[in-house]
């Protein structure tokens, strides 16, 4: 393997490119400096690209996320490596930042493939499909999702049998198994970090059943399951593809719950919650749906609204905590819990449960730097120099924080978090301009 890195020299490095580090490394470019954008999926756009609607306007996440990815995909300022990662970062002086860049192979020619999807259909290879929570499967040769952008082919080599069925029937001849990793040594003069957060872990708390009860799913499933993209062409409970009538949201899964390390709140679970229950009565109006809380927090502009509408709409909230969800034969689930406002214990029959997993920091960008170089805070996240002042700035002069790398948040406060930070990036590549 040929690990020779390549020199490249960009004024700024924007890590991730979700809707955070997206619109950071837009404001950069559009005020002319040059920006590498790293991510390491597949497709810019991080999770919103994969959402249904987002809340309290129940707006289509896709037709915000899309048009933007398409910006920073086509403006002459921004380089964009998918499959990639930063493996390190060191800052060198004021004015120079120096980071290993590692690209895998995508064992096809993005520019030459016109997303035929005849490689997919000559796949004999079928595979769990991680852009769709698992809910279906793909093929070793695949696009990602509909709208992923690139939108090209890539070849899933960890699953491939190397049988060439894909490379015979490519009308362009664009797959080719020689592409190996390649290595980047990058200079730049400012980086913003924008990871973005990883989701909890369902499996930690076993007895919600995630992983034995087949219709036990997670918030992300059910959100492909509601979305534009979905995989099915209407609700199915994934056990026997049943449309489920009675369905029950567990809140605070795996946060606010210090028994799992993460004593934290989400932000978010309550009203991504919310959001889909309004989804499910428009797509299932004769269905029950109920939501097990310990505390709603609408704190957000138009959130109580939000709230008070799905009430409306006839949401169910029951204030309690669930201890415990068992399967009957026919693949049912009584969820034991306790009422909070009546003191008692009780259990509740449902077809379908899920599970409104909370937010975790991303392990990753703590280990792009130096032992203790990069502050993080007791839950892991990039800590803020100054959290009231300037809250983009982090414990390395030149080095800034977008979104979700900080702390939970929604998409709204996301965005205003990366307009921040690349302001912060401009100011300090305008002060420390060579001369």
């Amino acid at each position: 393997m040929n690990e020779e890195r390549k020199m490249l020299h960009y004024d700024a490095l924007v890590v991730g490119g979700g809707i955070a580090g997206g619109e950071a490394a837009l404001n950069l470019a559009n005020t002319g400096y040059k920006v590498l954008l790293v991510e390491k999926d597949r497709s810019l756009g991080g999770k919103m690209i994969l959402l249904s609607k987002v809340f309290p306007t129940l707006d289509c996440s896709a037709c915000i996320t899309t048009p933007k990815v398409s910006e920073i995909a086509r403006h002459k300022n921004i380089t964009i490596f998918t499959e990639s990662e930063v493996t390190a970062i060191v800052k060198k002086s004021e004015n120079d930042f120096t980071a290993q860049v590692t690209k895998k192979p995508r064992y096809v020619r993005v520019e030459d493939c016109t997303a035929c999807q005849l490689c997919e259909k000559a796949c004999p290879v079928s595979v769990r499909d991680e852009y769709q929570s698992g809910l279906i499967g793909r093929k070793a040769a695949f696009i990602p999702f509909s709208i992923a952008n690139p939108k090209a082919a890539a070849i899933d080599i960890e699953n491939c049998t190397l049988c060439g069925a894909c490379e015979k029937v490519c009308p362009t001849h664009c797959i080719d198994f020689t592409m190996e990793t390649e290595y980047y040594e990058l200079h730049v003069r400012t980086v913003v970090l924008a990871t973005g957060f990883n989701l909890f872990d369902p499996l930690q708390i076993p007895r919600y059943g995630y992983g034995q009860h087949k219709n036990v799913i997670t918030s992300m499933q059910m959100e492909r399951e509601i979305a534009p993209t979905r995989p099915y062409n209407t609700i199915l409970r994934p056990g026997d593809g049943k449309v489920p009538d009675r369905i029950a949201y567990v809140l605070c899964t795996g946060s606010r719950d210090a028994t799992v390390g993460n004593p934290i709140c989400s932000q978010i679970c309550c009203m991504y919650s919310i959001k889909q229950a309004q989804l499910l009565m428009g797509a299932l109006p004769m269905a029950d749906v109920t939501i097990y809380y310990i505390n709603i927090r609408s704190f957000g502009k138009g959130f109580e609204e939000f709230y008070q509408q799905a009430k409306g709409m006839g949401v169910n909230f029951v204030k309690g905590k669930i201890g415990k969800i068992t399967e009957k034969e026919n693949g049912n689930l009584i969820l034991r819990y306790e009422d909070i406002n009546e003191g008692v214990v009780k259990e509740a029959e449902h077809d379908m449960v899920v599970l409104s997993v909370g937010v975790k920091s991303n392990p990753t960008v703590g280990k792009m730097f130096g032992r203790g170089e990069l502050k993080l805070d007791p839950f892991h996240f990039v800590a803020q120099d100054d959290l009231l002042g300037s809250p983009s700035k982090t414990s390395i002069d030149g080095v800034f924080v977008a979104g979700t790398a900080s702390a939970p948040m929604d998409i709204p406060d996301s965005i205003l978090s990366a307009g921040s930070a690349s302001s912060e990036a401009i100011s300090y590549l305008i002060q420390h301009q060579e001369p």
